[in-house]
């Protein structure tokens, strides 16, 4: 699997230099200054590629978009959609003119990951992310005042929810706020909380289902365009992989990728393989659901999750959580080996570390949340060593 890294710019605390220390030779990467819908043109493309490629000693170059973000209108299904559809098509184009390849998005309504602790304390003072259910229901139920917040929450979760937000104070509030908006990276509109309950009202009587079909609407605009430039499309499954604030989401188990990879049926129709955010759901199969998808998976985020049995979740040791690594890792360098002893050109899986803890000099540096130097330098490296032992033991690459 080809190692990468991924970089949020030039405003990025860590640096290329950094992600090169690490062991990375890709870069993934996105224009984030570019407001949603709009076209990614050819010289912005290049110009960021440029800045990648800069430093020839490193050896770096740009190999994954994430992401080429979806305007929200879009997955509403609101109002004329064609000229969203035609930009994206075109940026599409723009893209694959420059020689990018792989294109990672996500369909998630209104939020992208979405935790509520972004430095929960881990033994020897490194911090790591966390989704705490009681957090989670108490900003639902008594911050928002979302009718039906209750709904499918336990009476110890919400005793728990109401005690947490009794004692809060109105900065423990403005925190779970943040913390909440902090999976929005880039191009964005932070929500408060009159903001967030306008932008939710907008989906109202939104179903799976027709949130399904408004994501088949926009791979049936896109996916063709893929195809004729060479564009490999992978969509993001859901973090967490259930419905928040109401609102469903689609990306989140076995049978919902099935439906998604069968919507529009190409290979520029394909999937990342994020195993931390399918993990999070009790009911998956990582490695199997590796191992089902295999072919249309373009692109690999490796991280691991512990899960409690509230539904609660902390972001664990990339070989430490639920999720047995080694046994997706073997899926993941076998369906590479299939694909080169078929001639595929594109054979090669890039794989990143994600969400890695904040240890050692990252602590205070001000890092994107989940995003550190260290913590994902050593995620990287134990991931290295997982992928070197199996293809020594496979017989791959000899």
């Amino acid at each position: 699997m080809e190692q990468s890294w991924r970089w949020f710019g030039p405003d990025d605390v860590v640096t290329l230099a950094q992600a090169r220390q690490a062991g990375a030779r890709g870069i993934v990467n996105a224009l984030h200054q570019i407001p949603y819908g709009v076209v990614w043109s050819v010289a912005e493309i290049e110009a960021r590629k440029a800045i990648i490629a800069d430093d020839a000693s490193l050896g770096l170059h740009w190999n994954v978009v994430e992401s080429l973000p979806i305007h929200e209108t879009v997955k509403i299904g609101e109002g004329d959609l064609e000229p969203i559809f035609a930009n994206y098509r075109q940026s599409l184009r723009n893209l694959a003119a420059c020689g990018l390849q792989v294109v990672c998005y996500n369909f998630m309504p209104v939020l992208d990951w979405t935790r509520t602790q972004l430095a929960y304390p881990l033994p020897g003072g490194g911090t790591a992310l966390r989704f705490n259910i009681h957090e989670y229901v108490a900003f639902d139920h008594f911050m928002l005042q979302r009718p039906g917040a209750a709904e499918g929450h336990s009476a110890e979760v919400m005793d728990r929810a109401s005690e947490w937000f009794e004692r809060s104070s109105q900065a423990d509030r403005d925190r779970l706020l943040a913390n909440i908006m902090a999976g929005l990276p880039g191009a964005y509109d932070r929500y408060d909380v009159p903001g967030l309950k306008s932008m939710l009202e907008r989906y109202r009587g939104m179903s799976h289902d027709g949130l399904r079909a408004n994501l088949k609407r926009f791979l049936e605009a896109v996916i063709p365009t893929a195809e004729e430039v060479g564009i490999r499309m992978c969509i993001h499954p859901d973090d967490p992989p259930r419905p928040l604030f109401g609102l469903p989401r689609i990306c989140s188990n076995e049978e919902d990728i099935a439906f998604i990879l069968g919507a529009v049926d190409s290979p520029s129709n394909g999937l990342t393989l994020c195993s931390g955010s399918l993990g999070a759901n009790p009911g998956n199969d990582v490695p199997g659901i590796a191992r089902r998808f295999a072919d249309r998976i373009w692109f690999a985020h490796l991280r691991n999750v512990a899960k409690d049995e509230d539904g609660s979740f902390m972001e664990a040791e990339h070989l430490g959580g639920d999720t047995d690594m080694v046994a997706l890792i073997e899926v993941l360098l076998a369906e590479e080996q299939r694909r080169k002893a078929a001639g595929s050109p594109h054979w090669q899986i890039p794989m990143r570390p994600d969400h890695g803890h904040e240890l050692l000099d990252d602590v205070g540096k001000g890092s994107f949340p989940g995003y550190p130097a260290v913590g994902r330098l050593r995620g990287l490296a134990e991931l290295r060593g997982v992928m070197t032992a199996v293809s020594s033991l496979r017989g791959y690459g000899a």
